[in-house]
């Protein structure tokens, strides 16, 4: 396991106001790599904030809301305001190597693998040289 969410009233407050979750996540594993992506659309990417702190990845960002005085909404569904999503990264990544890039209403988060962590091939002997070598 690479990371695990930590957010413990997300899942009551989106009960109790009926929201939808306000930055979805996908984690990939690729390569030597996780990958994270999180759904912001309509953010303006200079508000967009990640941190790593004592292994704890944190994401914010704020969306602004967007409308004239004058202006009288029949529909009001979008959501507005700061959001943070946190993350606790497993001791196999590389929380001093975490790169975030953000287009087109998508945040992308990679963190390393460590090497000691990647997954490595063990040799199979066989027959005798094995038998000889465990014994000695």
């Amino acid at each position: 396991m690479y990371l695990t969410t930590y957010d413990p009233f997300a899942r009551a407050t989106r009960r109790a106001f009926g929201q939808a979750n306000v930055m979805p996540l996908d984690g990939i594993r690729r390569d030597g790599d996780v990958l994270l992506r999180f759904d912001v659309p309509g953010i303006d990417p200079e508000s967009i904030e990640v941190t790593v702190d004592r292994g704890v990845l944190s994401v914010s960002v704020k969306r602004e809301e967007e409308h004239a005085e004058s202006d009288k909404f029949f529909v009001r569904e979008r959501t507005f305001g700061t959001f943070t999503r946190r993350l606790y990264l497993s001791k196999n990544l590389n929380a001093d190597a975490v790169e975030a890039a953000y287009n087109n209403g998508v945040l992308e988060v990679r963190i390393p693998v460590l090497e000691e962590a990647k997954p490595r091939k063990v040799e199979v002997r066989q027959g005798d040289e094995q038998h000889q070598e465990l014994a000695a």
